[in-house]
């Protein structure tokens, strides 16, 4: 007797009488495996990153609108492809939740997926153009990588994590060959050709690795192109709807023969949605189509849908580094699940267009975007491009999400003034009136920040009206006349120094600005390792060994904090100097006003050259810390004898011991060498002190 079983379509096992055990034991492992492959899945707590871009959005909104019960958090740390426009449709929702924040941000994660009790992650945060990649690549390991990373340890270490979905991308499996008739299945070899593929192959790896070694329930997906409302126009589509409505040419990088396969946003939020209910926890789907269109058939249909002349209307430009020919996926899998694609290429172009032409403005002013090559210089809450060739550009960084850079080409950067706007703290201040005067010279505006840097809604109101591309912090407590009032004015000293310039520091991260800080570099002494005349100065990572002041200490304090700002640049200025000798914080005018001075060699900042290289430091957007002093170290002697050889050839002075000073000041003062080499090399044309006093100072000033 033989025993026939369906257990699928189309597939049925033949057992006989003798085979009644080994039928149990298949039968019941075949029933296990398709039980669970078949198995819904029910979250309730779902955290889903980056969902203020353009796929997130468009997948958060869905899940709001259909599964009530279903609380979302979303968190978005606002960059520039982000906008909360995206997500409009779900903020008056009761199961919406939106936090503001960065996924590299490992206490704030493991934070909300405790306090919000999350269960599911949906993890699409990443930066994801191209273009971008050349010229931006450690910023996509950042995000792609780390951010991946400190998500992944969030879930291991709070174990309450029972799905964690990883978007990736199809670009991880490289180029497709041109003849291909299969497209690339979910085992297929990843052989990503670029650094944005890379880093999310290399995520990918990450995600693995926490499922296989920690039993994380990982399911990663790989997809096509996407396309739809609310698409930052850096990509090609709505780039080109753009362009389009604005009468202009469409570029195409190469000669338009590239391969794309093409999904609407809608039918991609459709299966994120199949695959967070019905995935199987440890598989790959690819997320795609088996229709495919050339890059140039793309622009041909939109130049059509717009009553344009392809032959007008479409430019060829040069090709980026390296242009992948074809993606194309085997799509099977996700199927399987029940899902597949609903809207044809018209239909969702049309779509596409209609929205665009309703919603023109929706991004702002993005003609920067617009650039057959854009480069974006990423900083959170802020759009900033780079110019096709990658330098002379102008930028304007945005205080909101509706702002955007227009680059100038290396032929109109000599004819077009710099798109910039400064806002500085610190009117009556010495460096804060320099740097006033500077940018009237340079023809740059600016204004004068009225908020008091305690007071955090006075300093957003400042660059809300204000609208800055750059703020300078030239404010602060130094003492009056010198430090040693610090010392009695405590309170006062850690108000300006420290919270005051912490809260500007947060405000401007806030509205996505650079911040240009003022701080000093009298937050060291010589000791064992860096002995006088030695050569061996203070490198930026050194940590401050000075606290014979309290003005030191604060200023120490605030620089250790101001690390975790990764929109500042501190600019460590030493025993300033000026060519206005009658200037009574002039370096030089103090000690040749005093009875008796010491006699060591320092660090120092001559500010008519220094100063310049503040703002185009601002310009290049450079962060971190920097030792703002001249290459080398000058002895107060030698100030002096500089003084007396040009200035008054009669003049005296007299010199004491450091123990002697020390009996009529209150607080030790600093003195060491720091290393410029970072600034030298950033700025090759930085003069050694002696060399700059010589030229800024004392040849202007000199008396026959």
């Amino acid at each position: 007797m033989f025993l026939l079983i369906q257990v699928g379509a189309g597939f049925y096992i033949n057992f006989s009488h003798s085979s009644k055990f080994m039928f149990c034991v298949c039968f019941f492992s075949l029933f296990c495996r398709i039980g669970f492959a078949m198995a819904t899945y029910t979250p309730k707590n779902i955290l889903i990153t980056g969902a203020a871009g353009f796929i997130a959005s468009h997948v958060a909104n869905r899940l709001v609108r259909n599964y009530p019960d279903y609380k979302i958090v979303v968190l978005d740390k606002l960059d520039y492809c982000s906008n909360l426009k995206n997500v409009l449709p779900s903020q008056s929702s009761r199961n919406f939740k939106f936090v503001k924040g960065d996924i590299g941000s490992a206490d704030l994660v493991n934070y909300l997926l405790i306090t919000e009790s999350i269960d599911t992650i949906m993890h699409f945060a990443a930066q994801t153009h191209v273009d971008n990649s050349f010229g931006n690549s450690f910023e996509f390991t950042k995000n792609n990588i780390y951010g991946t990373h400190v998500l992944l340890e969030a879930c291991k270490v709070t174990g309450q994590i029972r799905r964690f979905i990883h978007v990736s991308t199809d670009e991880v499996y490289g180029e497709t060959d041109e003849d291909a008739v299969v497209g690339n299945h979910e085992a297929s070899q990843l052989l990503p050709t670029n650094p944005y593929s890379a880093t999310k192959a290399g995520a990918e790896m990450l995600v693995m690795a926490y499922g296989r070694s920690y039993g994380l329930p990982v399911i990663t997906t790989r997809g096509n192109n996407v396309y739809g409302p609310n698409q930052f126009p850096e990509k090609l589509i709505p780039k080109f709807i753009l362009l389009a409505m604005r009468g202009k040419v469409l570029p195409i990088h190469g000669d338009g023969t590239n391969v794309r396969s093409y999904l609407y946003c809608e039918d991609v939020a459709e299966a994120f949605e199949v695959i967070l209910h019905k995935g199987e926890v440890g598989h790959v789907y690819n997320v795609g189509t088996k229709k495919e269109r050339r890059v140039i058939d793309v622009a041909k249909d939109i130049c059509k849908l717009f009553s344009m002349d392809p032959e007008t209307s479409i430019k060829f430009v040069e090709n980026r580094p390296f242009n992948d020919q074809r993606y194309f996926l085997d799509d099977q899998k996700l199927k399987n699940l029940g899902w597949s694609e609903r809207t044809v290429w018209e239909d969702g172009l049309k779509k596409t267009i209609e929205w665009y032409t309703q919603n023109p403005d929706w991004w702002g002013d993005v003609s920067g975007a617009l650039l057959p090559h854009p480069r974006m210089l990423m900083m959170p809450g802020g759009r900033q491009f780079d110019s096709e060739e990658g330098k002379d550009t102008s930028y304007i960084s945005s205080p909101n999400q509706t702002q955007m850079v227009v680059p100038t080409s290396k032929s109109s950067v000599s004819s077009q003034k710099p798109a910039l706007k400064f806002l500085i703290y610190g009117r009556t201040g010495w460096i804060g009136g320099l740097l006033g005067q500077l940018c009237d010279k340079q023809g740059i505006p600016f204004e004068y920040g009225k908020g008091r840097l305690e007071d955090r809604l006075s300093l957003t109101a400042d660059i809300r009206n204000t609208k800055p591309t750059h703020v300078f912090n030239a404010a602060g407590v130094t003492g009056r006349p010198n430090v040693d009032w610090c010392e009695s004015h405590k309170t006062e000293t850690i108000r300006a120094n420290v919270a005051g310039t912490l809260t500007l520091a947060d405000v401007c991260r806030e509205h996505g600005l650079l911040m240009m800080n003022f701080a000093t570099g009298c937050i060291f002494e010589y000791d064992a390792g860096h002995p006088q005349g030695s050569g061996i100065g203070f490198k930026e990572e050194d940590k401050p060994n000075f606290t014979g002041s309290f003005y030191s200490k604060t200023k120490a304090m605030v620089e250790e904090l101001l690390k975790e700002y990764n929109n500042v640049c501190t600019l460590r200025v030493r025993m300033p100097i000026s060519s206005d000798l009658n200037n009574p914080r002039n370096f030089i005018t103090k000690i040749s006003r005093y009875s008796k001075v010491v006699n060591i060699r320092n660090s120092m900042t001559i500010l008519d050259e220094l100063l310049p290289i503040s703002i185009e430091m601002a310009k290049r957007n450079l962060t971190g810390i920097w030792n703002f002093t001249n290459p080398g170290v000058v002895s107060h002697n030698e100030i002096l004898e500089m003084y007396k050889k040009y200035i008054d050839p009669k003049f005296q002075w007299v010199n004491f011991t450091l123990e002697e000073q020390a009996k009529v000041i209150v607080a030790p003062r600093s003195n060491n060498e720091m290393d410029a080499s970072k600034l030298k090399k950033e700025f090759p044309e930085l003069l050694p002190i002696k060399e700059s006093l010589i030229k800024y100072v004392f040849e202007p000033n000199k008396r026959t």
